[in-house]
């Protein structure tokens, strides 16, 4: 019997397969640059199939009661995207600079006023708590291919408004089960200009996917106009 997608990834699956075409369509002008453009459709219809099978390995972590549902349907589709350019021999380096740009231009699809009301929510008070029940709720494991992580409290002369700690990382967890290691520095990189096109500057100095103990993300609001503004 054939493996299928878990049905709540299956019950976004439109949304997510729009979301994949829009970031081919954007990417379309870079990857130009490093294929031959008569192998650019043939690549978009090898992506979207691969897609179809990163569908069916993504795993299932609590659906809308886990917030890292969402990074999982928002991201794992760069894996597709990854091995595809891989298989044509595009250089790793190149393949990143390809999926940040792809990613940044969809993000600034979204109107200012609505990136950075999202940033403000983001930051609020009220989604800290909310953070805080969803670290609390990672430690218990429920879920083997989850992420485990740690809300983390400004100390004295810190000026972050929180941080979390990634103690383990879904993404991390996906590439060593489906042999994607080299390709996984790729999707962390997405992360600066993630928070950046909404608002909110991302500090992290380590990675998991880098050998650390850890992924240390400090949040605070980015200064209108700063250097990674949007």
């Amino acid at each position: 019997m054939a493996e299928a997608i878990h049905p709540f990834y299956e019950a976004h699956r439109e949304a997510m397969e729009a979301s994949m075409r829009q970031r081919l369509d954007l990417a379309e002008g870079m990857l130009g640059e490093h294929v031959h453009p008569s192998d650019i459709d043939g690549i978009k219809r090898a992506v979207m199939d691969e897609f179809g099978i990163v569908l069916i390995q993504m795993p299932y972590v609590g659906g809308a009661d886990s917030r890292m549902s969402d990074f999982f349907m928002r991201l794992l589709g760069f894996m597709a995207i990854s091995r595809v350019l891989r298989r044509h021999g595009v250089p790793l380096s190149v393949i990143g600079d390809v999926e940040r740009e792809a990613y940044k231009a969809q993000l600034l699809t979204v109107p200012e006023v609505e990136r950075l009301a999202a940033g403000r929510q983001f930051l609020s008070p009220e989604n800290q708590a909310f953070l805080r029940e969803q670290a609390e709720k990672s430690r218990q494991e429920q879920f083997p291919e989850d992420f485990v992580y740690d809300f983390v409290e400004p100390g004295p002369g810190d000026h972050f408004a929180f941080g979390i700690n990634y103690k383990a990382c879904g993404f991390c967890k996906f590439a060593a089960r489906h042999g994607d290691k080299d390709i996984l520095p790729n999707i962390c990189g997405l992360d600066f200009d993630a928070y950046a096109t909404r608002g909110v500057h991302l500090e992290r100095t380590q990675t998991l996917a880098g050998g650390a103990t850890h992924c240390d993300f400090r949040f605070s609001r980015l200064p209108p106009g700063g250097e990674n503004g949007p």
